[in-house]
């Protein structure tokens, strides 16, 4: 069995609280057309490389009924600027435009089967996979970048047509595992193509 999440599964459940001090079902979310979930962290290069990418991203297609949930599952053992306070200091910091959840169990980075940060995942309205991977090919200098794959995604299924590219492999960090050294992955995780 694949460790990510296949094309066309169901978005897993979670239930997680936010920078906000509230806690998120996946069902809150139940409005939206289409959904993007990111694991991300705070401290990754790839990450803060990508933030206003990310930012700007979700500033374009929020107007158009699709929202934007981070998820940082890394274990604060590993990064002690990943824990949940330094999660709160961030989005004050930077107030960007998506809820931002801790997953301090790892559970869901493991329901979803996210492989780094960031990594994406795009759910149409019924909440079925239709994209993973990288928002960018170069997330940690995106004027650099060559293809904008989240963004073609969501401009295809928008735009009534098919996802001609639902797989990309996702370029950063892969997520910090609690009781795992730094760069350890689980045996089953690979690239996505």
């Amino acid at each position: 069995m694949a460790f990510t999440l296949k094309i066309g599964d169901h978005a897993p459940q979670f239930d997680l609280i936010a920078t906000d001090g509230i806690r998120y079902k996946l069902t809150d979310f139940n409005s939206s057309k289409l959904l993007v979930v990111f694991f991300t962290c705070n401290h990754c290069p790839y990450v803060i490389g990508s933030d206003e990418n990310t930012r700007s991203i979700a500033d374009t297609y929020i107007p158009n009924g699709v929202e934007f949930v981070g998820i940082n599952s890394n274990s604060a053992n590993t990064y002690e600027e990943d824990d949940y306070n330094h999660m709160v200091r961030r989005m004050e910091e930077n107030d960007f435009p998506w809820v931002y959840l801790h997953d301090e169990s790892q559970q869901v980075a493991m329901s979803y089967g996210a492989l780094r940060t960031p990594h994406f995942y795009l759910f149409n309205k019924e909440r079925k996979l239709i994209y993973t991977g990288r928002a960018v090919d170069n997330p940690r200098n995106t004027s650099k970048a060559k293809t904008r794959d989240l963004e073609r995604a969501i401009d295809e299924y928008l735009s009534g047509k098919s996802i001609s590219v639902p797989l990309t492999n996702p370029i950063g960090c892969n997520v910090k595992w609690e009781g795992k050294e730094k760069h350890w992955m689980p045996a089953d995780a690979c690239d996505l193509v």
